[in-house]
């Protein structure tokens, strides 16, 4: 990856902060892209790297990921990976949800991955580049409690895969990663059913995957030119496999074992 272009959304926390670490540690030259720019900066400081380029980014506005990919050519002349990590999340019923929080789901997980990726695809293809989406096993399977999560993740792998075979005979390298249960703030920022952060996780974050193993293994798939990555054996390989050959018991088990959650919005 050493002097490789890497454009890493959501850069600012969890996997992609992790990401930006991992990739830095390859030699590989970084454009990191979140809301929150002093974070960012923060991490530009803290590798102390003249690689690095942090741009303010909302993913779910088009023009900020025209921005994004313009100001990565005007610094690097070149894209040969972008990694569509940025996502939110949300806990609640659809029955109880508002509609807005599908909106922002949708705007900033499957939008954000279109947007982003329509703008630095004619870049990747030069470089014969890889085109990475973050989702989740809820992008498998239909958690409960997660309508629009999961929608928004089974709408990115479905435009991915779709991308990866149009473009078979231009070399383009498409990857779908979804990683378990993985230690992040994702869940504190969660939103609830009126559209308000959850504030605090339900689950127990220290039995998770850490966000420094996830980008490891993300990073190593890019060098491989991996078309997917599962991550985890129970809550991922073995999940997808139930979801394939015995669905009926899947819903059934998905079903128990949200519901043991911390108030959750089922039993």
């Amino acid at each position: 990856m050493n002097n490789k272009v890497v454009i890493i959304t959501g850069a600012s926390s969890g996997i992609g902060k992790a990401l930006a670490y991992e990739f830095a540690g390859r030699g590989a030259k970084l454009v990191l892209a979140a809301r929150n720019i002093q974070k960012l900066n923060e991490i530009k400081a803290d590798l102390s790297s003249n690689k690095i380029l942090s741009i303010k980014t909302d993913v779910s506005k088009e023009e900020d990921c025209r921005n994004l990919v313009e100001k990565t050519i005007e610094k690097w002349g070149r894209v040969d990976v972008l990694i569509n990590n940025a996502g939110i999340s949300m806990r609640a019923l659809f029955a109880d949800m508002n509609l807005d929080v599908m909106r922002r789901l949708m705007d900033v997980n499957f939008w954000g991955t279109v947007y982003c990726t329509k703008y630095a695809l004619p870049y990747i293809l030069e470089q014969r580049g890889s085109v990475v989406g973050v989702i989740s096993i809820a992008g498998y399977i239909g958690l409960p409690g997660r309508t629009a999560y999961s929608a928004s993740k089974f709408a990115i792998r479905g435009f991915l895969d779709t991308l990866r075979v149009e473009n078979l005979k231009n070399h383009l390298h498409v990857l779908v990663v979804a990683p378990g249960f993985t230690a992040s703030n994702v869940r504190s920022n969660a939103l609830t059913a009126d559209g308000s952060e959850q504030g605090s996780t339900p689950r127990d974050e220290s039995k998770m995957m850490s966000a420094e193993k996830v980008a490891k293994k993300i990073a190593n798939a890019v060098k491989k030119r991996k078309r997917s990555l599962i991550l985890t054996f129970v809550e991922g390989k073995f999940t997808v496999f139930l979801g394939k050959v015995f669905p009926k018991l899947l819903d059934k088990l998905s079903y128990n074992h949200m519901a043991k959650e911390p108030d959750s919005p089922f039993k």
